[in-house]
This record gives C-alpha cells, structure tokens and sequence, in this order.
C-alpha cells in the first residue's frame, strides 16, 4: 500500500491532502519533529537526507514535494486536478507547481530563520544577533516578501484558483506558502484575494479529512 512518511507540522500535509482529494487508500508513518524542530534521524532510513515528505509505493521512493505530487497525479490522477495537455492552464499548472518551492518559499524561510536567530542566541550576543536580523529582515527578507504576496494577489485577481478557474494540484502546492505567509509573513494585510484563497482551500472535505488523518497542524507557527 501507499505510504506517506508523515512528520507533523510540515509539507507532508499537502500530501495527504491530495490524497484525500483523489481518494487513493494510503496508510501513514508518523515522526515527529525533534525538540531543533528538525526531523528526527529515523526519516534517514526512509530517505538519505531525512527530510518530509517522503511516500514509498509499489517499490518506489518518491521525495520533494514536487515529485510526489506529479507521481500521485501520474499514477492515480485519471486526468484529474490537472489541466489537459497543451493549454494555457496546463502551463500556468506546472510553472505554479515548481515556483511554491523553488522561488516562494527562499524568504518565507529566511523570515523564519532571522525571527527566530535572536530568541536562541545566547544572552550576551542577543542584542547584536536583534540587531542584525532586524536589519536583514528590514533590507532584504520583507521587501522580497511583499513582492511574493503582491504577485500571488495580482495572480488570483487573473482566476479563482493559480492555473485557471478550476482547482488543481498546483493549488495544493501554493497552499504551504500562502499558509506561511498568513502565519509570519503579514499575507492578511492588503492581500484579500490571497486570504480568499485560503478560506476556500481550508473549507474543501478533503483538507479538513487529511487534517484528521494527519494531526495538529500550525505552518510557521
């Protein structure tokens, strides 16, 4: 059987999302995030690097969020959550799927990072640590930021959804970094289509069922 090497709080949730959305039977591995927030040393017996997502399936070993999903589709889809060939959605459909990691998520995580540089700083540096993620947030990680969010409102404003007027995969693919963005990146301010975006995905039966399934789940919290 399908199984989804789940760490809690973590990408593998869009995976069981679009899982509950074909309704392709799976079990799930659970790990759970290490005290450093890091996954635990048990994802390297799955994977080399020991990273989730992680699924295993039919002797097969698929890693990155990506991959996962363009094999879950290719295998089980039937043509579904995915446009036709040869389309304007179905280009706008791949290009999405590679941007949420490729390009969205570089300063969501680097606003994580300086966030938290200066709370686990030893208390003597703790004020130039402050001082120089301040900067570094100020200068460089919340303008690229805004950009982001800025492109994703003008995106959505073009189509309910990021390839076109019907929801995809690719839309499970976004729904990490906009969910960041809600929680650390300030999405909530100015970005109404994005915000509208987020309440659609979250009231899908699908995304409350691989909630369920997967357990409490804060991105960036």
């Amino acid at each position: 059987m399908l199984t989804v090497h789940h760490l809690n709080n973590s990408r593998s949730q869009r995976v069981l999302w679009l899982l509950e959305e074909l309704g392709v039977p799976y079990e799930i591995v659970r790990y759970e995030r290490q005290p450093d927030m890091r996954a635990p040393k048990e994802l390297r017996a799955i994977h080399p690097l020991g990273k989730s997502p992680v699924i295993t399936d039919n002797g097969n070993t698929v890693a990155e969020s990506g991959a996962i999903i363009e094999y879950l589709i290719a295998t089980y889809g039937n043509g579904r959550l995915i446009p036709p060939p040869d389309t304007p959605e179905r280009l706008r459909y791949t290009y999405w799927l590679h941007y949420a990691e490729g390009s969205a998520m570089s300063p969501l995580l680097l606003k994580l990072l300086f966030t938290l540089m200066p709370k686990r700083a030893p208390a003597l540096l703790r004020p130039l640590v402050r001082k120089v993620s301040n900067q570094a947030l100020t200068a460089l990680v919340n303008p690229q930021l805004k950009q982001h969010m800025d492109y994703w409102e003008g995106e959505l404003a073009k189509s309910e959804w990021f390839a076109g007027n019907e929801f995809t995969a690719a839309d499970i693919q976004m729904s990490f970094p906009l969910e960041a963005a809600q929680a650390r990146g300030g999405l909530e301010l100015g970005h109404p289509k994005a915000m509208a975006f987020l309440e659609r995905i979250h009231a899908r039966p699908a995304y409350a069922r691989a909630l369920e399934k997967g357990g409490p789940y804060q991105v960036g919290r």
